[in-house]
């Protein structure tokens, strides 16, 4: 079996390109995923940026939610940005009418927390599991998360706040760390694919 990890990103909406480039340079295989069969393939599976109620929406009229929330269940290793991070969290504390959520990590997140489009900003994020200097943080409409169950484990805060979470198989980040040049997020990503794979080897 090649080392070579297979990860999708979701291209029903948001900052899709960016997110290949990253995974390229993390090396692995990157493909968009739209349907349930291309869903099948993939070893992992990014949740892009853009607008949360969207893609849920989209993910819905594709046929694909249902088998994403089954295979998350399963263990499928997951990674979501901002909108991508309201997609995982068991519970959104402001949801929108018909916003439907993949689930995964046990945690209630506040939608557009830091602010709107104008109040977008950078900053650098201590984050765990990240070796040398703090992570680039490009925070856009970002959603924060007022609070995490026993199972999650916090990652990175700002001013106060949590901004990066882990539970299992399953990464979220309030902040896009594929805008920055700064691979490493996407690094430790596929680490965590790399080792799913080998577990689900032996």
């Amino acid at each position: 079996m090649s080392d070579t990890p297979v990860i999708g990103v979701l291209a029903l909406q948001g900052d899709v390109r960016e997110h290949l480039v990253a995974l390229a340079t993390a090396d692995a295989v990157a493909r968009p995923v739209r349907r349930p069969e291309e869903l099948a393939e993939v070893d992992g599976l990014v949740l892009p940026g853009g607008e949360s109620t969207t893609i849920s929406k989209l993910a819905v009229l594709f046929g694909v939610m249902e088998p994403l929330r089954a295979r998350v269940r399963d263990g499928l290793p997951v990674y979501g940005t901002c909108a991508g991070m309201i997609l995982l969290a068991d519970k959104i504390l402001d949801p929108r009418s018909g916003q439907e959520t993949v689930g995964g990590i046990d945690m209630i997140v506040r939608r557009n927390a830091f602010g709107r489009q104008n109040e977008s900003f950078e900053a650098a994020v201590d984050l765990k599991g990240v070796e040398g200097d703090p992570v680039e943080g490009v925070f856009i409409r970002a959603p924060w998360v007022e609070s995490v169950g026993a199972t999650a484990e916090v990652l990175a805060e700002h001013e106060g706040h949590i901004v990066a979470v882990r539970q299992g198989n399953a990464l979220a980040t309030s902040f896009h760390p594929e805008l920055t040049g700064d691979h490493r997020v996407h690094r430790l990503f596929a680490d965590m694919v790399r080792a799913n794979r080998a577990a689900e080897s032996l």
